[in-house]
């Protein structure tokens, strides 16, 4: 089986600004500034009701994106979501399908450029612009995703601030009159619009390719992705009435510049500028966002050998820069070979075809009950928004005819032809859809549960998991002479038999058989037995520095046979309740991570007492260590009760060490001198705290 390897990560550098400026510029591009007059051919007024019924299958993708993105924060987007869901087959064709895709709308925004330009240049060559600006953004995204997202941002703010003047113009030359007869299209020819315009939304996920270089995904991206979708739906609803209030039907229906007719209405030839000036950043935009997006996917296949590897390479800024010159080399060819004004609209099917796949991959990977499935962030009304989301698009899809479902059956054709005779040849995965059936559980695809616990890993902790709490109040033991795995684990079950509620045989049960199925992670000379439990509500610890080792027995987790003995001078037990068992391995992965850090192996050999064995786990700037002196700063808390010292809002003493004894203080505690105090909480209250005492 080809098993997961290790690649070289991309740096995190994408604030939430960054992530709603390249969603928000991936959307306001074609389908305001061109569609708008194509859209009132076949609807009329009601383009406007179009427009919004367009977002509504939108809705169900952009909340299933957004879970699978924070479960998942990996370059390719609907890629990589598909591929872990449903298997590399699917995974193939939605990023094939999902790259070229984009690609057209690129290509599509930078030859729409020319419908503005030629209000003003009759005669200027759009297709050597178009490829000198494809040119010049590759080069921008070569030098990372930073810079990238600094023009995104400048060019976002630029056009809804052109737009927001042209709103306030548009206003005060509203003509009631054009919205008569507002249905007399039909009903049908409304829905068939909706349809057409749809891919005026589809920019709005297209971030989720670039979550792996979101500082903070399970907060940047929610956020950023509802905040763009809220900024379309309102310029989308404000923008067609205006425009459909200010321009007679004659001269909007086919119209490729309607925003500019309708500008020219409101504020003369000044408003024809403006809007000239926002429909540029805004074809510029989209085609910075969709080459950003586009290239990962190229990125996240190869990774997984569905692609030559050479497209994996990583430059010396951190960008992915063979997939760039492959995107950017495609774009050109495109638009030298090709009319992008009209293939680029035969990618909406596809486009709603992969966003009802992705509303699927939510079901599968809920379903699967993978414990590291671990979203930040889960779409609301499940099962019912994720069955909304699979069921829409095909309705639209149909009402869009034969040609954009024909181009469709090439994308599926294209993409299956490659997948069979070079993706299957060279990657061995399965989805999380063989862990939905058990009947097909020996497909199951063993490595992605250890592929989504090293996600785990990456995240960290959130902010509600009482990591620094359990740490704090663990029982702590330091063992001088050498012992066994399972004289440990006994005296383990005999301490915590009462606050696991638990007999002792039970407890040393359950850890003994997890050891020997192989749960118990072993690693840098330590190791971590843990099991879940519906006897607590909040999760124990147990830490144990051994000087003179345990021995462990080693046992294969497939015939349960001992096959040798290795010695371990650390043991971190842990046991938490059985309804969170994400928030179980993320402090398991939380652990680990700080024994694999260079600092922890000399701390935890140096500490000399179990206040400072907890101190060197926890190891982070959300607690703090504060020493009840005879002299400085500290000495006018001698005496006082713990209720009357001023505890930042926040923070919290979670341990009081004193005489060489660790116990959870109340607030009538008398503080003594030579009391250390343990204390958790935010790092800005915590950093108050060091001003206070002038603390280093």
């Amino acid at each position: 089986m080809v098993q997961m390897t290790q690649h070289k990560r991309l740096k995190k550098e994408l604030k939430l600004k960054d992530v709603y400026a390249i969603a928000t510029g991936a959307t306001l591009s074609a389908g305001f500034f061109l569609l708008p007059g194509i859209a009132a051919q076949q609807a009329g007024p009601a383009l406007i009701l179009a427009y919004m019924l367009a977002a509504l299958p939108m809705i169900p993708a952009m909340f299933s994106v957004i879970e699978l993105a924070t479960a998942m924060p990996r370059a390719g987007g609907v890629y990589y979501f598909l591929d872990r869901s449903l298997g590399p087959y699917f995974g193939t064709i939605g990023g094939i399908g999902t790259w070229l895709a984009l690609i057209l709308k690129v290509s599509f925004a930078l030859v729409g450029m020319g419908a503005y330009l030629s209000l003003f240049f009759d005669d200027m060559p759009i297709t050597p612009i178009a490829i000198l600006i494809a040119l010049i953004l590759g080069a921008i995204n070569l030098v990372g995703a930073k810079k990238g997202s600094k023009l995104q941002i400048f060019l976002v703010s630029g056009l809804l601030a052109i737009l927001a003047l042209f709103f306030l113009g548009g206003t005060v030359h509203f003509h009631t009159e054009n919205f008569q007869n507002f249905f007399a299209a039909g009903f049908d020819s409304i829905i068939a619009t909706a349809g057409m315009v749809y891919i005026s939304y589809v920019g709005i996920t297209k971030v989720a390719s670039l979550s792996e270089e979101v500082e903070d995904p399970e907060r940047n991206l929610p956020k950023g992705v509802i905040y763009a979708l809220g900024t379309a739906i309102v310029v989308y609803f404000i923008g067609t009435v205006l425009i459909v209030a200010l321009v007679p039907q004659s001269e909007l229906q086919g119209s490729l510049t309607p925003v500019a007719a309708a500008a020219h209405y409101a504020m003369g030839s000044f408003g024809v500028v403006l809007v000239s000036i926002a429909a540029l950043f805004a074809f510029i935009s989209v085609a910075n966002a969709g080459l950003m997006s586009a290239s990962r996917y190229p990125l996240a296949m190869s990774r997984d050998h569905l692609l030559p590897s050479r497209f994996r390479q990583i430059g010396k800024f951190g960008t992915p820069i063979q997939s760039i010159f492959l995107t950017v080399a495609t774009i050109i060819a495109i638009l030298i070979l090709f009319n992008p004004m009209r293939i680029a609209k035969l990618a909406s099917a596809f486009q709603l075809l992969m966003f009802a796949l992705v509303c699927l991959a939510v079901i599968v990977m809920r379903e699967s009950r993978i414990q590291s499935y671990d979203p930040g962030y889960k779409s609301p009304f499940y099962p019912w928004m994720q069955i909304a989301g699979v069921l829409l698009p095909f309705y639209l899809i149909f009402e869009m005819g034969a040609l954009s479902i024909l181009f469709s059956l090439a994308l599926l054709i294209a993409a299956s032809c490659w997948f069979y005779y070079y993706g299957r040849l060279h990657t061995a995965r399965t989805g999380a859809v063989y862990h939905v059936f058990e009947r097909l559980g020996h497909q199951r695809h063993q490595d992605l549960d250890t592929e989504l616990r090293g996600i785990l890993r990456e995240k960290g902790l959130r902010k509600e998991d009482p990591f620094a709490d359990i740490v704090t109040k663990s029982l702590v033991f330091d063992l001088e002479q050498p012992a066994t795995f399972e004289g440990v684990a006994t005296l383990f079950a005999y301490k915590l038999q009462g606050e696991l509620n638990m007999p002792t045989e039970k407890i040393k049960a359950q850890i003994m058989d997890g050891t020997r199925v192989g749960a118990t992670p072993v690693t840098h000379g330590i190791a971590l037995p843990h099991f879940r439990t519906d006897t607590i509500e909040m999760a124990r610890m147990v830490l144990v520095r051994a000087r003179a080792g345990v021995t462990m027995t080693i046992y294969n987790p497939l015939t349960y046979e001992e096959e040798g003995e290795e010695k371990v001078g650390a043991i971190f037990f842990l046991a938490s309740p059985e309804a969170n068992p994400t928030q179980h391995l993320r402090i398991l992965a939380r652990i680990a991570e700080r024994v694999e850090e260079e600092s922890f192996s000399e701390e935890w050999d140096k500490a000399e007492n179990e206040f400072q064995l907890r101190q060197c786990l926890l190891h982070d700037d959300h607690f703090l260590t504060l020493t009840v002196s005879g002299k400085g700063h500290t000495a006018e808390l001698a005496g006082k009760e713990l209720g009357d010292v001023p505890i930042p809002s926040g923070c919290i003493v979670a341990m009081l060490h004193r005489s060489g004894h660790s116990f959870v203080p109340d607030p009538q505690t008398r503080l003594e001198p030579g009391d250390r105090l343990t204390i958790i909480g935010e790092t800005s209250g915590l950093n108050d705290l060091k001003q206070v005492f002038e603390l280093d």
